[in-house]
């Protein structure tokens, strides 16, 4: 494993050690979802973003120049959450840092899975992973740079 994968395996787990909330509600996931959606404004990006508490989709929005086609990332990438429970981002770069890729090494159908960067763990202390949220729309570093960021500012 190279150094730098090392380093930023490291940082995506303290990230998701770190970003966790005492509690998460619907008003939570509008406020986190809307400070997204104007981080990607001020930044002249365009992205779609998704909240979900298990299967409940508490915020979705598409700005100008998102596609269908990000509809499917966000459903592929938070599908890599669910599974693994880690962010789509790490879990990419877990398998890429070994010298292979998620889609050989887990075997996984590509059409439902991407360990991509933008699906970020909604963690609640004392419940654990409680739900998703997801960028997609920009490089996958971008996505889940973006992500994190708006958490690290709610926290």
């Amino acid at each position: 494993m190279m150094d730098a994968e090392k380093t930023l395996l490291q940082e995506l787990l303290r990230q998701e050690e770190t970003l966790q909330f005492s509690k998460f509600s619907n008003a939570t996931a509008l406020d986190l979802g809307l400070g997204i959606v104007h981080a990607a404004q001020r930044a002249g990006q365009a992205v779609m973003v998704d909240i979900r508490c298990g299967d409940l989709q508490l915020f979705q929005h598409a700005m100008e120049g998102t596609t269908p086609d990000n509809t499917d990332w966000v459903r592929r990438k938070v599908n890599v959450v669910r599974r693994f429970a880690h962010s789509s981002f790490y879990m990419g770069t877990l398998y890429r840092s070994k010298g292979t890729d998620f889609d050989t090494a887990t075997g996984l159908d590509p059409r439902e899975y991407a360990a991509h960067g933008g699906a970020f763990p909604i963690y609640v202390r004392g419940a654990g992973i409680i739900g998703t949220v997801t960028v997609s729309g920009l490089p996958q570093a971008d996505d889940h740079a973006l992500a994190v960021a708006v958490l690290q500012t709610m926290l």
